[in-house]
């Protein structure tokens, strides 16, 4: 096997002094504004000038920034995290030109996730002993598990989730991951909400429908927040109840998807799922919160990059493909294939499973367009912006 540079995050909570908690919620309150602020003015610059802004632009706005009254709180904090919030703005915005996103959005001080990033330059890592700039003390961190021998961290993130939790996330370069010696076996995976994954080899995995177990328990927090008067300390302890049962829900849900996809990329060389386009299915108000608990872009993800990590490929199969329409034995295609139908006969005699019929088609779709050395994901747009006709959809791996 072979052993490849991998730079992979390690997170571990944290538990911090009320002096720490203080200081990185005035951290995480500084980088919200200097992150508004450079995209109000890169907006600004834009709609009325027609001018472009870039980070070396807005590192110097924010020396500036410093020196004006109204903004001196930002010199009490550490420099660092300001200027990788700058950092991060550029790349929202590179991505936007390059349309793999949309256009930067204003962080909100309720909404947006509170986290600050430090380079080296801002921490200190000696001993396992992590210590932020600004802070006379280390960190107090439940080490979890170990980091790789001899790592050094690369990067420091500090966040903060809804539900009250701390975590520092460190950034390193992890030489244990190894390359997984070459099968032949491949798998096409289709995803459901009866069964969350249906494999071509017949395999069913149940959904734990995560979000169902705690309907009750929830719906009751949340009448209750509703209750309490708005600003008050009680509404915020409720709140934190409500975060808490959400978080509760989001890590077994995300501790079962690590599972399974650690599990199917080591056992198979190739791997054939379907993209689906998960944004629109949520516009169902049947399904979309069975769809949501399901979380098939996540899987898909963390299929994705285990996948590269351990020298494995994930095809994805165009979303128009008619998998569970068609027939895996003679190829004859039905016109139509409500979802009520889990089971149906073709005119050659089989009777297909109709999860376990898309899975095989799947797989076969997939390795075939690869052997022709290319992929079966679609482009989502024209070069001109405008949604890809089926027979304009061009087929490429992910």
């Amino acid at each position: 096997m072979e052993a490849i540079p991998i730079k992979r995050a390690f997170k571990y909570r944290f538990y911090p002094t009320d002096a720490q908690a203080a200081e990185l919620l005035r951290t995480f309150g500084c980088v919200r504004k200097v992150y508004n602020l450079a995209l109000a003015a890169r907006t600004e610059a834009w709609t009325l000038r027609q001018e472009r802004v870039n980070y070396n632009a807005t590192s110097a706005m924010l020396t500036a920034w410093k020196k004006i009254d109204e903004l001196a709180y930002l010199n009490d904090v550490s420099s660092v995290p300001l200027q990788q919030a700058l950092r991060h703005l550029q790349t929202a915005f590179t991505n936007f030109f390059a349309r793999r996103a949309r256009y930067p959005r204003f962080k909100s001080r309720k909404k947006s996730r509170k986290s600050a990033e430090y380079t080296t330059s801002a921490f200190r890592f000696r001993d396992g002993r992590l210590t932020l700039a600004k802070m006379a003390e280390p960190l107090d961190i439940t080490w979890s598990r170990p980091l790789p021998e001899g790592a050094t961290p690369s990067t420091v993130t500090v966040s903060q989730d809804p539900a009250g939790r701390w975590y520092v996330s460190m950034l390193c370069e992890d030489p244990g991951i190894e390359r997984l010696p070459t099968t032949d076996a491949a798998v096409g995976v289709d995803t459901g909400l009866n069964h969350l994954l249906t494999l071509s080899t017949g395999e069913k995995i149940t959904n734990p429908r995560h979000g169902r177990r705690d309907r009750a328990r929830l719906a009751k927090a949340q009448r209750e927040h509703a209750r309490k008067e708005k600003g008050s300390a009680n509404r915020e302890k409720a709140r934190r109840k409500v975060a808490r049962i959400h978080a509760r829900i989001a890590d077994r849900r995300r501790d079962n998807l690590h599972k399974l996809s650690t599990r199917i990329v080591r056992e198979n060389q190739t791997i054939v799922i379907e993209d689906l386009s998960v944004r629109n299915l949520l516009k169902n108000g049947t399904l979309a919160r069975a769809i949501g608990d399901a979380a098939w872009n996540e899987f898909r993800g963390m299929l994705e990059y285990k996948a590269a990590w351990y020298g494995r490929d994930v095809i994805a199969v165009d979303r128009w493909f008619p998998s569970s329409k068609l027939c895996s034995n003679c190829g004859a295609l039905r016109d139509k294939m409500p979802l009520h139908i889990r089971t149906w006969t073709c005119e050659c005699g089989i009777t297909h499973d109709r999860d376990e019929n898309a899975a095989k088609n799947l797989l076969a779709a997939g390795l075939a367009v690869s052997a022709c050395g290319a992929g079966v994901r679609p482009q989502r747009s024209t070069p001109g912006g405008r949604p890809a006709t089926k027979q304009e959809t061009l087929r490429r791996k992910p």
